[in-house]
C-alpha cells in the first residue's frame, strides 16, 4: 500500500487529529523554521497500517513538533505517549493541548533535545516510536544508534525523511509499509525477533 501525493501543510496554521476519541481536534502549527507536520493524508494511511498494534501501546515521539503523530496515536487507543520537543514554542503549545484535552494522565511533555534524551535514563520501553526530524538537521542515523535500550522486544518503528533519498532503519529493522507523498517517503518497520541467545 502507497501513500499518494498530496498537500503540504504549511506553518503558521492548524492541523487536525483525523480519528479516533479525539477525531476533528485542531492542532496549532505555530511559525517555526524547520516545522513540517506530516499530511492529513500520509497520517491517515500511516495509522491504518497501525491500527492493530495501537491499543494499550507506549509510544515515543522523538520530534513532537505539532503532536500530529503522537497525539493521534493517543486518539486511537495507545495507553501513554513520549512527546519529546526541543523548542521552547512548540513545547509550549504541545503542553497546552494536552491540557486542552484533558489528556495529561496519558500525554507526557518533555522539552529536551532527541539526542540527549536517548542518552539519558530510560523513560521505560516503548512500542512504537516516531522519527521525524527536521530535515536539514540529517539526525535519522543518530537517533537509530541510540533507539535500542528504548524499545519493547517487538517494537514498531515510523521513519519519516525526504521524498527522493529515504533513511534505511538498517539492522535489526524489517520492512513492513512504506510509500511516498509529494515531499516525504514514510516507511514503518517492525523489529526484527533477536536471534536465541543474543543479548
Amino acid at each position: 500500500m502507497h501513500l499518494q501525493a498530496s498537500p503540504v501543510n504549511t506553518a503558521p496554521g492548524r492541523i487536525r487529529i483525523i480519528g479516533g476519541r479525539w477525531r476533528g481536534t485542531r492542532l496549532p502549527v505555530p511559525d517555526v523554521p524547520g516545522l513540517r507536520p506530516t499530511s492529513d493524508r500520509a497520517r491517515e494511511t500511516l495509522f491504518n497500517w497501525l491500527q492493530p498494534v495501537l491499543p494499550g501501546a507506549r509510544v515515543l515521539d522523538l520530534f513532537a513538533g505539532t503532536g500530529a503523530l503522537g497525539l493521534e496515536a493517543l486518539s486511537r487507543g495507545a495507553r501513554e505517549a513520549l512527546l519529546v520537543e526541543r523548542d521552547p514554542r512548540l513545547a509550549q503549545a504541545l503542553e497546552e493541548t494536552v491540557q486542552r484535552l484533558h489528556a495529561g494522565d496519558r500525554a507526557r511533555v518533555v522539552r529536551a533535545d532527541a539526542l540527549a534524551l536517548l542518552r539519558a535514563p530510560l523513560h521505560g520501553r516503548f512500542d512504537l516510536v516516531f522519527v521525524d526530524p527536521p530535515f536539514a538537521d540529517g539526525l535519522w542515523q543518530p537517533v537509530l544508534d541510540g533507539l535500542a535500550p528504548w524499545l519493547a522486544e517487538d517494537a514498531w518503528l515510523y521513519l519519516e525523511s525526504p521524498g527522493q533519498a529515504g533513511v534505511p532503519a538498517g539492522e535489526g529493522w524489517l520492512p513492513h509499509r512504506e510509500g511516498r507523498s509529494r515531499d516525504a517517503g514514510h516507511a514503518l518497520y517492525r523489529r526484527a525477533p533477536r536471534a536465541p541467545g543474543r543479548r
